[in-house]
């Protein structure tokens, strides 16, 4: 079964190594700029070299209907703006079955520590990586350090970033996503701190 997941991400990250798009903001907050035209914005990354492209499910089956392209990762935790004072708190929005049956090829999820309802989040992401193990799905953690519960220690050269890697591994993600750190010298630590791939969010 893991090298099932290993040949899954072998195309996903080439030499453990990828750039993945997350185009799943329109969700969150619309409009978003450059997501009006999403079919170019696919086209777009696609004829880039992207690895990879990160959407919520119906977003990826439009997408994966229109282009056949094989590397749309599925994004199954929402919230919006209008959330209030839960516009961070993550709902799981889908399954692995799900994401099998509409054809995409990893899975991706999100926690927000020291989210007051941080817990619910992170019981999400170890439910959703326990179901992906039947489909051999890889699955993405997108973790970030941002809510007003958040303990930080003086002595974090990454201000959280490490710890944030070291929960996507532990609950069984496949892949981290975290902040940039800043520097080439704490993210190092951020690496180091966990044996699976990891990606910096942001772009410019």
């Amino acid at each position: 079964m893991a090298d099932d997941v290993n040949d899954a991400l072998s195309s996903l990250l080439p030499g453990g190594r990828g750039v993945w798009i997350p185009m799943d903001h329109g969700l969150s907050s619309y409009p978003v700029e450059g997501l009006n035209d999403i079919d170019s914005a696919v086209d777009d990354c696609i004829s880039a070299g992207a690895d990879a492209i990160v959407l919520q499910k119906g977003v990826l089956s439009h997408q994966l209907s229109r282009t056949q392209w094989k590397n749309f990762v599925m994004h199954v935790s929402a919230s919006t703006i209008h959330g209030g004072e839960n516009a961070d708190r993550k709902m799981l929005v889908g399954t692995a079955k799900e994401a099998h049956n509409r054809g995409a090829s990893a899975l991706s999820c999100q926690i927000n520590l020291g989210d007051r309802r941080e817990y619910e989040m992170i019981e999400s992401a170890g439910s959703l990586t326990t179901s992906a193990l039947k489909y051999t799905f890889p699955v993405l953690g997108m973790v970030y350090p941002r809510g007003p519960n958040l303990v930080l220690s003086e002595e974090d050269a990454t201000n959280g970033v490490a710890h944030a890697a070291r929960v996507a591994w532990e609950l069984g993600c496949h892949v981290a996503k975290v902040p940039w750190t800043g520097d080439a010298e704490s993210f190092a630590e951020v690496c180091s701190s966990v044996p699976i791939p990891v990606l910096i969010a942001g772009g410019p």
